[in-house]
């Protein structure tokens, strides 16, 4: 619609124009002595607006020539610069493709070309480490450090990731400490530092990590439960010799924690090593309490520690619930025999036996028989015990 009215518009001047030409009748004189020139004035507009057009489009015509050079230069220019962009694409692309020789000589020529020079050199730099050119990697983190402003947190992620892949955890554990003082506390890192914590043998740093990164949903509680429980096993190894400090170490475990099975297994060899198996009794009491597990109570026979009288009350209130669980009967077999409860003993591992055959409940029963000095039982006791290894 706009167009149309232009060219209306245009239409009407020119036939306005056409109607003032035809009644005018003033011309213009031009004297140069001894000449002189009589032109028409409508001529002379003509002429006028023709030679203005011309002498525009000669000036624009003699300023684009002259900016010919500058602008030919402009555009090589943006070509090489698109040309540097697309090789550090590339080159990013490559290194997440796993091809790295082509991924390091597009971020090469990045560099060269002082496009993102610091993300060149990093991606450079993985490229190299991947290749197991660690000379040529360490050269090239070194220029990445020259552009520090750029790329700091990038390259001191990137050196600490090396330095747990090469297993120099102390380069690594500096690095991670450069990152936490400069405030950066990401995901990411926490990783880096847990495993390196655990590679350091600083179990409280790897408790203490690893209970942050679940509560930011960083580890699901599967991930994490392996780390808080070799955390803790560690910590009781290192109090070895130390009862009255396994003890306190324990009992100041939350409750969540204390609840996981293998931690509580092992917990409780330790703690019964070290003499305190009533402690270690009792954390298999609990967490048998909590949810019923079979390993456990056979465990729980084998504890050195408590009132067995007590314990042999507590093992007959879960048989109550569990009348068909063999270990817990081999269990209660042993308490017994400890207790030198030889009917009761031998009630419970005939019925574990009755349940499923092992071998533990036959060498039980050729043990109580010899108690008893019948020896052509426990030889019989021992052949099937012999037979069931086999």
């Amino acid at each position: 619609m706009r167009a149309l009215f232009w060219l209306l518009s245009i239409f009407a001047l020119a036939a306005g124009l056409a109607i003032v030409a035809r009644y005018n009748d003033a011309y213009a004189l031009f004297v140069w002595p001894p000449w002189r020139l009589h032109i028409s004035l409508n001529l002379l507009a003509i002429l006028s607006v023709g030679l203005f057009a011309l002498l525009y489009m000669a000036t624009r015509l003699v300023a684009r020539a002259l900016a010919l050079p500058g602008a030919v230069a402009a555009f090589r220019a943006q070509q090489r610069k698109q040309r540097s962009i697309q090789a550090l694409r590339d080159a990013q692309r490559f290194l997440v493709e796993g091809r790295y020789g082509r991924a390091h000589a597009q971020a090469d020529a990045a560099y060269r070309a002082n496009e993102s020079p610091g993300l060149a050199a990093l991606i450079a730099a993985r490229a190299s480490h991947a290749m197991r050119e660690h000379v040529r990697c360490e050269e090239w983190l070194r220029r990445a450090a020259e552009h520090d402003r750029e790329v700091r947190v990038a390259r001191l992620m990137t050196e600490a990731e090396f330095a747990v892949a090469d297993r120099r955890f102390d380069v690594a554990a500096e690095r991670l400490d450069a990152l936490r003082q400069g405030g950066h506390r990401h995901i990411a890192a926490l990783r880096l530092s847990v495993q390196t914590a655990a590679a350091r043998g600083m179990w409280g740093d790897v408790l203490r990590l690893a209970r942050q990164l679940a509560s930011h949903r960083a580890f699901t509680a599967e991930q994490a439960a392996p780390l808080v429980r070799r955390a803790h096993l560690e910590s009781l190894r290192e109090l070895e010799g130390n009862p009255e400090g396994m003890v306190r170490y324990w009992r100041q475990i939350p409750k969540p924690e204390r609840n996981d099975r293998g931690l509580v297994r092992d917990a409780a060899l330790l703690l019964n090593a070290s003499g305190q198996g009533e402690l270690a009794a009792e954390a298999i009491g609990d967490a048998l309490d909590d949810n019923w597990d079979s390993a456990l109570a056979e465990l729980y026979g084998r504890i050195e520690g408590g009132t067995l009288i007590e314990r042999i009350g507590q093992a007959e209130r879960w048989l109550r619930a569990q009348p068909r669980d063999e270990r817990l009967l081999l269990t209660l077999g042993r308490l017994c025999l400890q207790q030198q409860l030889w009917g009761k003993a031998q009630s419970y591992l005939e019925a574990s036996l009755s349940v499923a055959p092992s071998r533990a409940a036959h060498l039980e029963l050729a043990r109580l028989a010899e108690q008893l000095d019948r020896n052509e039982l426990a030889l019989k006791h021992f052949r099937s015990a012999a037979e069931l290894t086999g």
